[in-house]
């Protein structure tokens, strides 16, 4: 078989979840290393035994005509010109959430693989998650029956990145289009991937990252201005509400004054319910006992090692065989919209019908 020459365009933090999965994939070759930082760069390339190393995707793409796909790990606002410009090359593309900036940017992306005729899958890792193939195996057995409303809550107490991420210029946005995104796509694609149809949303910048705080942070990312800047929000609070009559509540934070960090997902239904973290169990009734059922090795099912993993694995096979993409571009369009829908319920005070 074909090994599919794969190039990286940025190897900043992200990168070192997608990269170990490449190099033991035995279908690819990673082939190439695209970043503005050039000492990274060539860190990088020696690490991890890439050669072909540029500071420039267009010279990239031009020089190395013989790649098949990009995957694209930079800033958010580099999202949608990086991929149109894979995709315009004829390359297959794996995007890093959120999928742009705007749901504007996302539908230029969608229109370009659609022209072009390729593949463009979208980050939404949690969706290999094993937790995730549990729950999707009860609800397609009925077990769950209609899902009709969901929780989310992705809330850190003192949990800002940093750098790029609390720039805006650079990020679009904080705690919802970073984290919340993952709960929010998560939510929607165990419910069956409804349209939605309106949101109303709230930010706050109450707390910002807490500047002063003796704590120490246990994230960190760099800034492209060498700057600290911090001027997106550090709450966010939406209702989300699709064409089928589910709704989603979903609460995200990077600072926010309660007792520990919480990650969570509950989805609610007229025969069950379940919770995915921090430990997959299910709520229904049983001979008309109200029960809770856990899996005898529930933990191996809430282990997230590998799941970037199975998202590279994934996105080589669909590549190299056709298999239908469980991340398709088109469900990142929507995220998209959910995510433009709450920044503006939220400035303006309404409700927004998309």
């Amino acid at each position: 078989m074909k090994k599919l020459k794969v190039a990286m365009i940025g190897v900043g933090n992200i990168s070192e979840s997608h990269i170990p999965a490449y190099l033991a994939n035995p279908n690819v070759e990673l082939y190439a290393f695209c970043d503005l930082n050039r000492e990274r760069l060539e860190k990088k390339g020696k690490r991890f035994g890439v050669t072909r190393l540029y500071t420039s995707e267009e010279e990239m793409l031009r020089e190395l005509p013989e790649l098949d796909a990009v995957d694209i790990c930079v800033w958010n606002c580099n999202h949608a010109p990086c991929a149109i410009m894979a995709l315009n090359a004829g390359k297959d593309v794996l995007c890093e959430k959120p999928m742009a900036t705007s749901a504007a940017e996302a539908e230029q992306m969608l229109e370009a693989a659609r022209r072009n005729g390729r593949h463009l899958q979208i980050g939404f890792v949690c969706r290999f998650g094993r937790d995730c193939a549990v729950v999707e195996d009860f609800r397609d057995q009925g077990l769950l029956g209609e899902l009709y409303f969901a929780k989310a809550h992705y809330l850190r107490r003192h949990g800002s990145p940093g750098g790029w991420f609390s720039d805006k210029s650079y990020s679009s946005g904080g705690p919802l289009i970073d984290l919340g995104v993952h709960v929010i796509d998560l939510t929607r694609y165990l419910m069956g991937n409804p349209r939605p149809v309106s949101v109303y949303g709230v930010t706050y910048d109450k707390l910002l990252d807490r500047p002063g705080c003796k704590d120490t942070l246990d994230y960190g990312a760099s800034s492209p201005t060498g700057e600290q800047v911090f001027n997106v929000e550090d709450l966010a609070v939406a209702l989300i509400r699709y064409e089928n009559g589910a709704t989603l509540e979903v609460e995200t934070s990077y600072s926010l004054n309660l007792r520990e960090d919480r990650y969570s997902m509950e989805l609610f239904g007229t025969k069950g319910g379940v919770r995915l973290n921090p430990q997959l169990e299910f709520y229904t009734e049983i001979n008309g006992y109200m029960s809770n059922v856990q899996l005898a090795n529930a933990e191996q099912y809430s282990d997230e090692s590998h799941m970037f993993d199975d998202e590279i694995n994934h996105f080589v096979d669909c590549v190299l065989n056709g298999t239908p993409c469980r991340a398709p571009a088109e469900d990142g369009v929507q995220i998209m919209r959910i995510l433009e829908a709450v920044y503006e319920s939220a400035r303006t005070g309404h409700e927004i019908i998309l």
